[in-house]
């Protein structure tokens, strides 16, 4: 325990759980050792993954971050370095450690989508360099959800307006285990998004989309018309998981993201996600104990 310090031994915190869950996720994960293949050999990838997650998590800059975990025994980068690596982290790294985080089989998921905020500087400063306010244009974010542990398994950002069913193909391919059911709403609904499901054996439980006084046939494609048969509503009432999932998101993060290149808007929405999921693991071990412990108590 030298290396966590010996002041926090009798005192286990909530950064000291989510700092051991992170190094046994990257261990999982086989994520590589070192951060850059060519660079200095003074603090391997999890010193990096965890200064960024710990961030997220507890709301703070890059400075309050080095304190906290110095302050713990925890090595960590300066935090210059860790602003210029986190922009540097490929994809793939982040895709990786989300996948690890997620269960080991998938029932059902559920796919939807979400807006969030750019940030801008304040009107007054707009006002000071006689320039009109930008119109703000939000990020794009679809999400898929495990609707058991309500986990984020995929995402994926957009820097401009697309409709929902364009990542549809994105986040099935980005799934960590292959679902037996996907839940979806009524945006989702079409022919190549049905036929996808049944190419993969998976049941597209989505609802025929209304298309109004405009003269479309309902059910006018092979693969819709397998879709609405095997349509069941107790299945598809399970999709307002995702929906509490964002919110939940969204009320615990924050609405908006404070990084301005995409690639660090990105990045930092996978910190999200990834800490998301560690604290639902913990929920899980919570509910799992007194579930275990239930039989054991005393009535008074």
């Amino acid at each position: 325990m030298a290396e966590w310090g010996g002041g926090v031994t009798h005192h286990m915190t909530k950064e000291v759980k989510l700092i051991k869950k992170v190094k046994r996720l990257i261990r999982r994960a086989g994520l590589p050792r070192w951060l850059h293949h060519y660079g200095p050999k003074t603090y391997e990838f999890w010193h990096h993954a965890i200064a960024y997650l710990v961030k997220q998590e507890c709301k703070l800059g890059y400075r309050r971050v080095t304190r906290l975990l110095r302050w713990l025994g925890i090595k960590c980068p300066c935090p210059s370095a860790l602003c210029t690596s986190f922009n540097k982290i490929p994809l793939p790294l982040w895709q990786m450690l989300l996948a690890a985080t997620s269960s080991s089989k998938i029932n059902l998921a559920a796919i939807d989508a979400s807006g969030l905020s750019r940030p801008l500087p304040s009107p007054y400063y707009y006002r000071r360099i006689d320039k009109p306010y930008p119109v703000e244009i939000p990020l794009k974010i679809s999400l898929a959800v495990d609707t058991r542990t309500k986990k984020i398994i995929a995402l994926r950002l957009r820097s401009k307006n697309a409709h929902d069913i364009r990542d549809f193909k994105y986040l099935i391919k980005r799934l960590p285990h292959k679902p037996n059911k996907i839940v979806a709403d009524k945006g989702y609904d079409a022919n190549w998004v049905h036929k996808l499901c049944y190419s993969l054996s998976i049941l597209a439980v989505i609802p025929a989309r209304d298309y109004g006084s405009r003269k479309i046939p309902r059910y006018n494609t092979k693969y819709r018309k397998m879709g609405m048969k095997l349509f069941r509503k107790r299945t598809y009432n399970r999709r307002e998981v995702i929906e509490s999932v964002i919110s939940a998101f969204k009320r615990k993060f924050g609405a908006s993201v404070s990084s301005v290149k995409l690639s660090a808007q990105r990045a930092e929405l996978y910190c999200r996600a990834i800490a998301h999921n560690i604290i639902f693991c913990f929920y899980g071990l919570f509910e799992r104990s007194r579930w275990l412990l239930a039989p054991f108590k005393i009535s008074q």
